[in-house]
């Protein structure tokens, strides 16, 4: 289940699959894939699981399909490193991105991009440095504030913890501060870092496949 709330004058659509939809513009927000970070971690002799990748590009379809969205941009940290240009790679997601040719996608590079090098020319993706303006919204990788903008952003894959001694849960969060928002890592191949929110601050925590404020947090 999702949850609808407002931030810089417009509303924004919290995703239980880490992702966020802006209606106005029929915008899907997405941070933090690193598309091939398990792929990398592999070649340096890492056991880590495989699948990541295509459950990843399996759930953006599904999301795409649910929430009619006509553009999808990623905060940045699209693929996690250089080696991540592999023909693997690049064979299954361009044949995903051939189901979605009437996206229009835009990447805003994040710290991983700058290393990884840009998405291949047949991705038929946008790449720009932010801030990418969206009307009354600033969409940038690094959580730092636009002026006359409220940011929406990535790189920090926030979470909170939840819950007392040996039933505490850390869980992937939305943090929306007065001037910036951060939208949890949608890689399912990600690390987690809390959160310790400030007064005026807003988390909405991802359990059960449902978004639900945070136990004490300000949810207006």
């Amino acid at each position: 289940m999702a949850l609808t709330v407002q931030v810089g004058g417009q509303p924004i659509v919290l995703l239980a699959e880490r992702a966020a939809f802006l209606p106005d513009s029929a915008t899907l927000l997405v941070a933090d894939a690193h598309f091939g970070k398990a792929q990398a971690f592999r070649r340096q002799g890492v056991p880590v699981p495989a699948g990541t990748t295509a459950r990843n590009l399996a759930t953006l379809s599904q999301l795409l399909s649910r929430t009619g969205a006509r553009a999808l941009v990623f905060l940045g940290d699209l693929l996690h490193a250089r080696h991540s240009h592999a023909a693997p790679l690049e064979r299954v997601f361009g044949a995903w991105r051939a189901q979605h040719a009437q996206v229009a996608m835009t990447l805003v590079r994040g710290n991983h991009d700058d290393r990884a090098g840009d998405p291949v020319p047949q991705w038929a993706i946008r790449v720009v440095d932010e801030p990418l303006v969206l009307g009354g919204l600033a969409l940038r990788h690094h959580p730092e504030p636009e002026p006359g903008h409220y940011v929406l952003a990535g790189h920090l894959h926030p979470a909170a913890w939840v819950g007392q001694g040996p039933h505490r849960l850390r869980l992937p969060c939305f943090h929306l501060g007065p001037q910036v928002g951060v939208l949890p890592a949608f890689g399912g191949f990600t690390g987690m870092h809390p959160v310790h929110p400030q007064p005026g601050e807003r988390v909405f925590v991802i359990a059960d496949d449902v978004v639900r404020p945070l136990p004490g947090s300000r949810a207006g």
